[in-house]
């Protein structure tokens, strides 16, 4: 939680371009779910050096992190879909940080299951496309989005 709140407002705060790749620039989707995706991935760096971890480590993390930011969409949309629009402040933020600490528990769960077993080089390799395939996705989409609807502010609307 507390390096998603970094991320979430390092650049606005610190007002460096490069931390566009890392840090949320406005309140579209497409931020929040970058958001994740680089929190996932420094949070398992951090665990990998702190608790040395080998065993299908990166291939688990990769394939976690790749998942997170669409566990936030699926997640995320749950209240709106049940509720409808959330016009209590409050609530919206409540929510939001349930949202990044479920998903981050789906991705442990996933991650805890798939270190235990005997990963064959084939979805190792796959895991690795996805993951640089999401890297590309969330780096180039950073300094310049099109217009479809995850990539929209919902306040510019």
């Amino acid at each position: 939680m507390v390096l998603f709140s970094v991320l979430h407002f390092g650049h606005e705060l610190a007002g460096w371009d490069f931390l566009k790749v890392f840090c949320g620039t406005d309140e579209s989707v497409f931020e929040h779910i970058k958001m994740g995706f680089w929190v996932y991935l420094f949070t398992s760096v951090i665990e990998f050096f702190v608790f040395k971890k080998k065993q299908n480590f990166w291939s688990c993390r990769f394939f976690s992190a790749s998942l997170v930011p669409w566990f936030i969409v699926v997640v995320w949309y749950l209240v709106p879909a049940i509720f409808g629009k959330v016009e209590t402040l409050w609530i919206e933020l409540a929510w939001a940080f349930a949202v990044v600490i479920i998903s981050g528990l789906f991705a442990i769960i996933i991650e805890t299951e798939l270190e235990s077993l005997k990963i064959s080089k084939g979805f190792k390799i796959l895991v690795f496309a996805l993951f640089a395939v999401s890297m590309i996705f969330f780096v180039r989409f950073s300094f310049g989005k099109p217009w479809i609807d995850v990539f929209v502010d919902p306040y510019t609307l």
